[in-house]
């Protein structure tokens, strides 16, 4: 796994170590000596991870990570702070910053190139979904995202075997968050399943092993985006390197520091958050590319791709499809009468009527103005024809009420049916008899079903 790295240093020899060490695995790398550049070449490159030198003159690592994080164009781009200093002050100050972690001079490579392929993984799921997200709202199907990291404080999971430590872990983050502690794994996962936002996991549990406990998780559909904090022993380097390799997001080593899990566990929600509202939108374009706003039902685009798929397994011997082409009589003279918005009153309400007196397996869509169409999956001429007189009787035999139900307005409509037929047919073909058989009905003085055999 590949990534683009930015390293960022006033001492040219330590630049010179970490790109030849870097490069000799692949990694292809970008350098800057001071943090103005690390910002500009942050912002024109978007390198995958940054690793910042906290000691630089002028503008000092943390400063250059608060920037990083303040800059839409780069807050999701992982921060390792790189540092000869191993206080505590630091390294809570560079967490607060934003930074995902802290390396410490001089650099283990080991734990270096497990942070990398760590948080490389993380930075391509963001670019994916941020991708997406760019790409919905090119279309105007997405939305701003002015509250993307809002909201304080979170719902944690802590499994721990260890009482007195898990109490004690839950009363420290009950000051900011809302946690809840298991001691057995099976439950745990189960409450995962649940409105949580990070797990925190020991990893030097005696009573079971936290590390298969974060695998579990990674590998449920419903639970593998969580943010999992795991507790561990900085001596064990081997499975520190483990952790990272299977999915934990971050570690939190032993002797716990209050502030720095309360740290770390905010930069873990928060990012939850931000790539909740990608996927939220993603969800939310996908319904929108699809959905007919006016109406709700689906719309012309959904139902041709259905509709391919349907036919074909028609013609190669499976089920029948029917299609119903509805035509609201008259509409332009609803529009010119009483005006647009009662027009678009009569369009919701017979998409309501429509959408009842189909089979919950049919597909009602608005084919566009005042034209409807049903798919009717294993449905025969016969069986499609006796739906749509139904649902002309429902329209015909019931005013439309509108302007706030003030008011009521009569309408009809025409409907054409038609069936697959042979192994020769196409859903344009099926498409086009339905519609042949609309026109019939209103020639026919409107108001009335036609079903078009093949």
């Amino acid at each position: 796994m590949s990534a683009r790295i930015l390293v960022v240093d006033d001492i040219e020899a330590n630049v010179k170590l970490l790109e030849a060490r870097l490069s000799a695995e692949y990694y292809e790398v970008l350098t800057a000596s001071d943090g103005p550049t690390a910002l500009a070449l942050a912002a024109a490159e978007q390198p995958d991870i940054v690793l910042l030198d906290v000691m630089m003159p002028g503008m000092d690592g943390f400063q250059v990570c608060r920037r990083l994080k303040e800059d839409v164009a780069t807050r999701h781009i992982p921060v390792v702070l790189v540092t000869a200093l191993d206080g505590r002050n630091d390294r809570i100050a560079g967490l607060e910053a934003g930074a995902d972690e802290f390396l410490t001079k001089p650099i283990d490579d080991v734990m270096l190139f497990a942070r990398v392929r760590s948080l490389t993984r993380l930075k391509q799921v963001l670019d994916e979904l941020r991708a997406r997200e760019a790409s919905g709202r090119r279309i105007g199907v997405i939305a701003g995202a002015a509250a993307r990291l809002g909201g304080a404080g979170g719902r944690i999971l802590l499994l721990d075997d260890n009482d007195r430590q898990g109490q004690r872990l839950v009363s420290e983050l009950a000051v900011e968050h809302r946690p809840v502690i298991e001691s057995e794994p099976d439950k745990a996962h189960l409450t995962a399943r649940g409105p949580v936002d990070l797990i925190i996991v020991n990893a030097t549990a005696k009573a079971f092993d936290g590390l298969r406990f974060a695998a579990t998780i990674r590998s449920d559909e419903a639970t593998r985006h969580l943010p999992i904090l795991a507790i561990v022993d900085p001596d064990d380097k081997p499975r520190l390197v483990r952790a990272l390799d299977i999915g934990v997001s971050d570690l939190l080593t032993k002797p716990i520091d209050p502030q720095e899990m309360a740290a770390r566990a905010r930069t873990q929600i928060r990012r939850k958050r931000y790539t909740d509202f990608l996927r939220d939108n993603l969800d939310q374009s996908l319904e929108l590319a699809v959905t007919d706003q006016l109406t709700g039902l689906h719309n012309r685009r959904y139902m041709t791709g259905q509709l391919g798929a349907l036919v074909k397994r028609a013609v190669h011997g499976g089920d029948p499809v029917s299609a119903l082409m509805i035509d609201i009589d008259h509409f332009k003279k609803i529009n010119d009468s009483f005006g647009h918005d009662v027009g678009d009153e009569v369009l919701r309400e017979f998409a309501v009527r429509l959408a009842s007196n189909v089979r919950a397996i049919d597909l009602p869509c608005r084919y566009g103005g005042e034209e409807f169409t049903v798919i009717m999956p294993g449905a025969r001429l016969a069986d499609a024809e006796r739906v749509a007189e139904r649902i002309r009787l429902h329209v015909a035999g019931s005013p439309f009420r509108v302007q706030g139900g003030k008011d009521t307005l009569s309408a009809t409509i025409s409907v054409g049916v038609a069936c697959t037929a042979g192994p020769e047919d196409t859903p344009e073909a099926l498409l086009k008899r339905a519609d042949e058989a609309v026109y019939e009905a209103k020639a026919g003085g409107r108001n009335r079903v036609v079903a078009r055999a093949a």
